[in-house]
């Protein structure tokens, strides 16, 4: 049996393998175009591990999947592959039309193609898992309730829409083929390997050479945060016992605003790594002129996943976030390689320009 992983060098896609292969023995097969937030690196614990197996490749290369899909006949397929950061769609789009649309689209078309053609018994145990976010739902007031699984589609960013868009091709082709699909929209995740454009590391990151520590707007803007290895177990509890054709939106739990992450962030780093002139990291936080369509809240209820499946995180914000600041402080050179571009240097010794190269 092996299961095939899209965007598995990513920040959530690598920790699932990571995690996937310190549970279980069943072989990876891990896809990812390494984009600049591809990062080999964060799977170097598993060099030399005949259970994972990567492949430099697009999820919009047919050609690939199908040869893929052929020799390795995976059991089920996870989508993580997506382009995701909210600040980069808006500068430029047309990345985010092409990976999370239309490579979504050659995905399934593929796997559509691959799965008709399984054995019975194959073709009634195989598994689609799509991995999205809660932005496809829009924003909220401070007083509305949180999102549901049944929650109308209003996305507000070129990332978040074309997420939206994703979703829904991934519901056609359950309902108009019979594609046996998962789908999961996740809050905000935070934990290791997370690249350092988003919020949580770029304050860490930011603090310790003594940069500013932007914060948009009022800094009041509201997420649910969860934490990455909790997302990771909800995702193999879904792959396990979730409903064909069903959405389980997967939360922490933990609502706060921008500006008490920013200031929980630096507290922690005064307890753990103070400066050198005594005072306290808060004093670097810089207001900057808020992004442009903004949301103001996203809330995540995950009763659902917790009522059908019996899933719950096990981690607190504050057990979460505690965690995910020691780990960037005991990887200084990890985060040297990601801001130096160092990471890339290692693809290219070990695959050069070749995207199709497999270990």
């Amino acid at each position: 049996m092996t299961i095939l992983v899209t965007g598995g060098a990513g920040f959530i896609g690598s920790n699932f393998v990571l995690d996937w292969l310190a549970q279980s023995d069943e072989p990876v097969v891990n896809l990812d175009k390494l984009t600049y937030a591809g990062n080999l690196q964060n799977l170097s614990s598993l060099d030399g591990d005949a259970r994972h197996i990567f492949v430099r490749g697009d999820i919009g290369d047919s050609a690939l999947l199908t040869d893929l899909l052929s020799r390795h006949q995976p059991r089920a397929i996870l989508n993580f592959a997506a382009e995701s950061h909210v600040d980069r769609s808006i500068h430029g789009p047309e990345d985010f039309i092409q990976t999370n649309i239309l490579g979504t689209f050659h995905l399934l078309e593929s796997v559509r193609a691959y799965w008709g053609a399984l054995p019975a018994d194959a073709k009634a145990a195989f598994r689609f898992l799509h991995v999205s976010t809660d932005e496809v739902y829009g924003s909220l007031s401070k007083t509305d309730p949180a999102f549901t699984e049944n929650n109308k589609y209003e996305p507000n960013s070129p990332y978040s829409a074309s997420k939206a868009a994703s979703d829904h091709l991934v519901r056609a082709y359950h309902h108009t083929y019979g594609l046996p699909v998962l789908t999961t929209n996740c809050s905000n995740n935070y934990g290791p390997y997370h690249f350092p454009e988003k919020l949580i590391p770029l304050m860490i990151v930011n603090a310790q050479v003594g940069k500013p520590l932007p914060v948009y707007g009022d800094g009041q803007q509201i997420r649910d945060w969860l934490y990455v290895k909790d997302h990771c177990s909800a995702i193999r509890r879904v792959l396990e016992a979730g409903q064909l054709g069903e959405t389980y939106n997967v939360g922490g739990w933990n609502e706060k605003p921008n500006l008490d992450i920013v200031h929980t962030v630096c507290a922690l780093l005064d307890e753990l790594k103070p400066r050198a002139d005594g005072k306290p990291y808060k004093e670097q936080i810089t207001y900057v002129t808020d992004r442009p369509g903004h949301d103001r809240r996203y809330a995540i209820d995950a009763r659902k996943l917790e009522q059908q499946l019996g899933w719950k995180p096990a981690e607190t914000f504050e057990t979460g976030i505690r965690k995910t600041v020691q780990w960037y402080l005991d990887h200084p050179q990890w985060v040297a390689d990601v801001l130096s571009g160092g990471y890339r240097d290692w693809v290219e010794k070990h695959y050069g320009g070749n995207d199709k190269s497999a270990t």
